[in-house]
């Protein structure tokens, strides 16, 4: 990975932590299916507006209406609503630790699945040191959800193994601008969502929210999907399917920095040393700096 893919990387990391805050403040009076729903159609609107005013075409996408359709299922209708469910009967710090199993999902996939992507010792040793740092970062949230029912954590496995598969899948967009991506998949997991909101909670009450809910919607969608997802197919293209992965390990440690900078929330001696962790399996992943010793 060059400089600015890790630049990329760090700075999409952040925009997901927030997506977490943002959130917070939806489902208190959202239901999470129809905060997904509204997620994903604000984001693709937003990119359609931007596509008919600066370009490209969104015809590019046209021939390429099903492979959109399958990526808007592995990428966004599967893993939210296994974690939704999982999320229902287990604690949020195996339900993290669970989904920033990503990395190691994809790269036993692009191992098996991808000629250029191949397993190496430092890519293994620098995601199992991450997925560490994510457990010790989570601390007693983690040891206090530990005894959930075994349907929930395959549920959560699942979402990431859904990921993962995304991840590879995504490698056929390569020759598509980044936002031209994003918005297909966005237009198409919207396609999907609709109708599964309406046929599970109705029509009525869908747009009943608050004035500051409906801000933390917009937030929601236009910065941590929309301009999220340029990021992510981004870095998909420039730096490979296994490297993009790596962004669900950055995502728990800016989603607990921006709790303890704006939230006040408080910072635990354990936080830190996973986040150190999940620093040393990055470094170890791009090896540079161990070249250099």
């Amino acid at each position: 990975m060059s400089a600015l893919d890790w630049a990329k990387l760090l700075l999409l990391g952040g925009v997901w932590g927030g997506s977490f805050f943002f959130a917070r403040i939806a489902v208190a009076e959202m239901h999470p299916l129809t905060l997904v729903l509204f997620r994903v159609a604000i984001a693709a609107a937003a990119l359609h507006v931007y596509l008919a005013v600066r370009g490209p075409s969104f015809r590019l996408a046209l021939p390429l209406a099903g492979s959109f359709l399958l990526m808007g299922l592995i990428n966004n209708v599967i893993p939210f609503s296994l974690i939704f469910a999982g999320q229902t009967a287990m604690g949020a710090g195996l339900a993290s630790v669970l989904n920033a199993t990503t990395p190691f999902w994809t790269i036993m996939l692009a191992n098996a699945l991808t000629a250029d992507e191949k397993l190496s010792w430092n890519k293994v040793v620098g995601v199992l040191l991450g997925i560490a740092g994510v457990a010790v970062m989570v601390g007693p949230g983690l040891v206090a959800s530990l005894g959930g029912p075994v349907w929930a954590k395959f549920a959560m496995v699942g979402a990431s193994l859904s990921y993962a598969f995304a991840l590879i899948f995504a490698r056929r967009f390569k020759a598509i601008p980044p936002i031209i991506v994003a918005a297909g998949q966005l237009t198409a997991s919207a396609a999907i969502m609709l109708p599964v909101v309406l046929i599970w909670n109705g029509p009525s009450g869908l747009l009943a929210a608050s004035p500051h809910v409906w801000a933390a919607v917009l937030a929601l969608a236009l910065i941590s999907t929309a301009f999220a997802y340029i990021l992510y197919f981004g870095l998909i293209r420039s730096a490979g399917a296994t490297n993009a992965s790596l962004v669900t390990l950055v995502v728990p440690v800016s989603a607990i920095l921006l709790g303890f900078i704006f939230l006040g929330e408080r910072l635990e001696t354990f936080e830190v040393a996973g986040m150190v962790l999940i620093g040393l399996g990055l470094v170890t992943i791009d090896r540079r700096i161990l070249r250099r010793n």
